[in-house]
């Protein structure tokens, strides 16, 4: 490997969401930032039979224009949502990818990160086969379910030629594709990236999953936008959601050079592992304060600098608690005047993507002088005392924010970002 270059800095230059409370990125930011929820019940399927019947699915999403008609049982739910998400972040970072040369497209690289992938494509195929209807199965059945092929069909798309990858690591794999996709640009490897996260986990089989675990709010389904409610004494589980959250993610000189308007930049990545357990996390809240401080570390920044935290903030029990412990830990004397908020209070638990959630929140936030809400926070959880910026959007001017995930099999991943001057 030849020796590395001097590290160059990344910037946002596009964003591309698909949220279950606005479709598009501006329709998503204003429901964000009015504190609008998009927590409804299921129309995917009928969950009459289940015990939590609310979701945060998207509004009337329609797939048609990121899919050929001959494709239309072929193709995963997932795979329009990330063609759509990729194509609207494009678009906004000015970058026509249908008339670039073959020279320019292979600059373009593709990291996404998604918990489940094609998993409710995969359901319905086996759901198929075991209902004597076979011969509806997709011929796609393999290629399809395979994780790998999501980012390959934005790829094929938009004719892109980079390298092409898919990130799985549960709720931090977007945290850690932004991450790696940010890291490549910073070696060299690559001027610019679609990157971020898409997951699409609504089908019977995989609620029932989560029914089992426990982990599911059963307690709203008749006032589903009250469902989801991070750091409050009586929450009682995370909403299951879908979404897409893309970003175009660029060298910062090569985005300059083209004119290209700039968000924020990715100034910082840090990730650890509790090694304790599949679902549970460690108590002492040590290894998420830890990937906190190495992002901080790697932006060259300190705990003093963090003037804001976009959190995981599930809604259960345990990881809001100890979330709550990480940031005290990480941020030390300064956690009670640092605000901190959770944007699944609007959305639910996006899965894979929750880490790219964040961000946009956060980016389109620093973009505004606004910091987004963590809505149903009626009553704080004694042990859950921070400032969560409750239930109103706060105006307020910020130049550096940390966006945290935590996952299954006690991963834990954060992002530096940095208002970036023009």
């Amino acid at each position: 490997m030849s020796e590395p270059a001097a590290r160059r800095r990344v910037v946002i230059t596009g964003i591309g969401a698909l949220s279950p409370n606005g479709l598009g990125r501006e329709a998503f930011w204003s429901a964000t930032r009015a504190g609008r929820s998009g927590i409804r019940r299921i129309t995917a399927f009928d969950p009459a039979e289940l015990p939590v019947q609310i979701a945060g699915e998207l509004p009337g999403f329609d797939p048609a224009p990121w899919i050929k008609a001959k494709d239309t049982e072929h193709v995963p739910r997932v795979v329009t949502l990330a063609v759509a998400a990729a194509g609207e972040a494009l678009a906004d970072a000015a970058l026509p990818v249908e008339s670039m040369d073959l020279a320019a497209r292979r600059e373009i690289g593709i990291i996404l990160g998604t918990g489940g992938g094609a998993l409710a494509f995969t359901e319905l195929q086996y759901q198929r086969y075991f209902n004597a209807q076979v011969r509806k199965a997709s011929v796609y059945s393999i290629p399809s379910s395979t994780p790998g092929t999501l980012s390959s069909e934005v790829s094929m798309w938009y004719g892109l030629k980079g390298m092409s990858h898919v990130i799985s690591t549960g709720c931090t794999s977007s945290t850690d594709a932004l991450g790696y996709a940010a890291l490549s640009i910073a070696a060299g490897r690559l001027p610019i990236y679609v990157a971020g996260g898409v997951d699409a986990p609504l089908a019977p089989g995989i609620m029932a999953g989560f029914c089992m675990m426990r982990v599911l709010t059963p307690a709203w389904n008749a006032a589903p936008e009250r469902a989801s409610r991070p750091f409050s004494a009586d929450r009682s589980g995370f909403v299951l959601a879908e979404g897409a959250w893309l970003f175009v993610l660029e060298e910062r000189e090569h985005a300059r050079a083209r004119g290209a308007r700039i968000y924020a930049e990715v100034a910082g990545y840090g990730s650890t592992c509790d090694a304790y357990h599949r679902v549970r996390l460690d108590e002492s809240g040590e290894e998420p304060a830890r990937a906190m401080g190495l992002a901080c570390a790697d932006a060259g920044l300190g705990i003093g600098d963090i003037q804001y935290i976009n959190c995981h903030g599930t809604s259960t029990e345990l990881n809001d608690r100890i979330e709550t412990r990480a940031i005290k830990r990480f941020l030390g004397a300064r956690a009670a005047e640092v605000p901190a908020s959770s944007t699944k209070s609007l959305v639910g638990h996006p899965q894979g993507a929750s880490g790219a959630l964040g961000v946009a929140a956060t980016v389109l936030g620093m973009r505004d002088g606004v910091l987004p809400p963590t809505i149903n926070l009626d009553r704080a959880d004694p042990e859950c005392d921070l400032d969560y910026v409750p239930n109103t959007a706060r105006a307020k001017s910020i130049d550096v924010a940390l966006c945290n995930c935590i996952g299954f099999g006690s991963k834990n991943s954060a992002l530096v970002i940095r208002r970036s001057p023009e």
